[in-house]
């Protein structure tokens, strides 16, 4: 019902605003191509091209303010066009935020760590793999614990191995797999478990499935785990600095956050108090005009934002509260 109250919506606004459809026929039709996109009778592609349409025109008028100075960042068309904001959130987040929280394990940052870099890049360190597709699978947790894993795996033994996120939706019984979960429940696991499978020993499928752990695939192991002081963004910092790439949880509902293309992203409305997206943060910067940034790694694609990449802002009141629900595996 939520979903065609949305389309109602979409509908009625572009009724009330009609658009020149021989303009876009082309754009949509190349929109289709390169996204294999084939819909079940016109009816559905009616509705999904009007959705296309509500999308480009929010992309168009952002990035005309962008122009004008009025943002940081730009947006751009990719492969989640012909769906709603509540569509992408539903099909591509996921992040469960637990009851209750073992403060017994906040890391405690050391006083001894003084000299921070301007910058740091853990791509350009060969502890970060490439960029993943979820699919229409609420796994992202499962991304954002694997790539933390990988990033300790590639820090304590020199090797960048992609492990898999499969094995944690299908074995992680604290979590709901496809269904959502949170990441230090993956490296609880992984702990109990004794491992966790590389990606080509247990591929990724996009659904759940029985649990299929094998020891002879298993590409990591892990001792527990630590989670950053909640909200504190300098304490995020330090993690980073000392640890290398850490699971961290955003708010990922809005329009500009799931059509960013580049650009530092601050969106005053992303609300720090509805985590609902696990991704990893890699790294962080700050542009020539000196406004610092997160490097963040998503798990919808190389297709969506800069190459699989946003730029989050940082140290701008937690912003989309990505200190929030911070942790990392202990190898």
């Amino acid at each position: 019902m939520l979903l065609c109250g949305c389309v109602l919506l979409f509908l009625g606004s572009v009724l009330a605003h009609p658009l020149n459809e021989m303009s876009l026929d082309a754009q949509w039709d190349s929109w289709k191509t390169t996204h294999l996109r084939e819909y079940n009778g016109l009816g559905e592609e009616v509705i999904r091209r009007t959705i296309w349409e509500k999308n480009m025109r929010l992309i168009e008028a952002h990035n005309e303010e962008a122009a004008l100075g009025i943002h940081s960042y730009e947006l751009g068309m990719n492969h989640l066009g012909d769906m709603t904001s509540e569509e992408i959130a539903e099909k591509l987040t996921g992040l469960q935020v637990p009851m209750n929280r073992d403060r017994s394990n906040t890391w405690i940052p050391d006083n001894n760590v003084v000299k921070i870099p301007r910058s740091i890049d853990y791509r350009k360190k060969g502890m970060v793999t490439p960029v993943k597709n979820q699919l229409s699978c609420g796994s992202c947790w499962a991304f954002s614990s694997a790539g933390a894993l990988e990033g300790q795996l590639a820090k304590t033994t020199g090797k960048l191995i992609d492990l898999s996120p499969q094995n944690l939706v299908d074995c992680v019984t604290e979590n709901n797999g496809c269904g959502g979960g949170y990441m230090t429940n993956a490296f609880e696991y992984v702990e109990e478990n004794g491992g966790i499978d590389t990606e080509e020993a247990y591929p990724y499928l996009g659904q759940d499935g029985q649990c299929a752990y094998n020891a002879s695939g298993m590409g990591a192991q892990c001792r527990g785990f630590k989670e950053i002081p909640e909200g504190d963004e300098w304490a995020l910092t330090k993690a980073v600095v000392k640890v290398g790439p850490v699971a961290v949880g955003i708010d990922a509902t809005l329009s500009t956050f799931q059509f960013y293309q580049r650009g530092v992203y601050y969106d005053p409305n992303c609300n720090k108090d509805d985590i609902n997206h696990a991704v990893l943060a890699v790294g962080y910067g700050q542009t020539a005009k000196g406004m610092k940034f997160w490097i963040v790694k998503n798990s919808w694609s190389e297709s969506w934002g800069k190459q699989g990449y946003i730029m989050m802002a940082r140290n701008r009141g937690n912003a989309c509260g990505i200190a929030n629900l911070a942790s990392y595996p202990i190898m």
